[in-house]
């Protein structure tokens, strides 16, 4: 008999506060909600404290909803955390030509998830692919973005600066133990603590029926797909939305991080700034492509000054 792990998504909250200083005088108010996108399909999310949600969150490709947890108890505003199609505990995408990294259907499916959790959110933060994603949902929906913050993403990155995520990812297709997952993540995330990365990994990972762990995105790969390289694989293909940004007209914030790790160099900032002048960019030096990971609280700090303050 297999001794199955026990996991409680809303159990680990003290240790993001005593990792980054946060109170912690009691858990926050945490739930997780599934709302209809389609006949049949749903996306989960994580719905923080009670009130209309100012700010919904969209994580980066292989993620979820939980990799916002530190940075939602910064901000300690009503907000929401999507898990995007095929991502954490939502349904796998619909019928779209590249899956879960499908930058169009995913936004189709966000907007409904908005439109039934966060019809008034103040911004659309989105990270990575939900950065991609936020673009796509502007272009379709653009009555549901009223500021946006995009973390360590453009379009049209180069590919080679995304080889390190595409390495990560391509990884076993399941792994015997969760030591074992949580080696080759320590082997990708060298600066991050080892708490931190074990937390990661209970909220974006399942224990399977034998014992073994594979990946909650992991489950939902479809030959669109491919091998799954985030960004490495398919960012030739987000090129097109440059000329989605360059007719966005609500305030944008670019989040960039300067450590080893980050997808954009020098000039996807200047491509930034030449697409959409009114662009606001801003450098986050001790973080690399997850800002929201390396560093939450300054990033949270950014989104309340910008969205709240600016």
């Amino acid at each position: 008999m297999i001794d199955r792990f026990s996991y409680d998504e809303f159990g680990l909250f003290h240790e993001n506060a005593t990792e980054y200083g946060l109170p912690f005088a009691a858990p926050p108010v945490v739930r997780r909600v599934f709302v209809e996108v389609a006949p049949d399909r749903r996306l989960s999310a994580l719905v923080w404290k009670v009130g209309e949600p100012e700010l919904v969150l969209l994580h980066g490709g292989s993620q979820n909803a939980h990799t916002w947890d530190t940075v939602a108890m910064a901000l300690d505003r009503p907000l929401v955390a999507l898990d995007l199609p095929g991502h954490g505990h939502s349904d796998g995408p619909g019928d779209t030509p590249e899956g879960q990294l499908s930058a169009q259907g995913n936004a189709i499916d966000v907007a409904a998830a908005i439109r039934g959790l966060a019809p008034a959110a103040k911004a659309v933060v989105g990270m990575s692919l939900g950065g991609i994603t936020t673009i796509a949902l502007w272009a379709q929906a653009p009555e549901l973005v009223r500021k946006v913050v995009l973390v360590d993403i453009v379009p049209g990155i180069k590919t080679e600066r995304a080889k390190h995520i595409g390495d990560f990812v391509s990884g076993p297709p399941s792994f015997a133990s969760l030591d074992d997952l949580l080696e080759r993540t320590a082997q990708f995330n060298p600066t991050r603590s080892l708490s931190s990365l074990r937390r990661g990994i209970l909220h974006n990972a399942v224990q399977q029926a034998d014992g073994t762990w594979v990946w909650r995105w992991a489950r939902h790969r479809s030959s669109a797909d491919g091998d799954i390289r985030p960004l490495e694989a398919v960012a030739n293909r987000y090129e097109p939305l440059w000329a989605a940004v360059e007719h966005i007209t609500v305030p944008l914030l670019l989040a960039r991080g300067m450590r080893a790790g980050s997808v954009l160099g020098d000039e996807d900032e200047e491509e930034l700034k030449h697409r959409l002048p009114s662009a606001k960019v801003t450098h986050v030096e001790e973080a690399g492509h997850s800002i929201q990971g390396d560093a939450p609280l300054e990033l949270a700090a950014l989104i309340e000054q910008f969205v709240f303050e600016g």
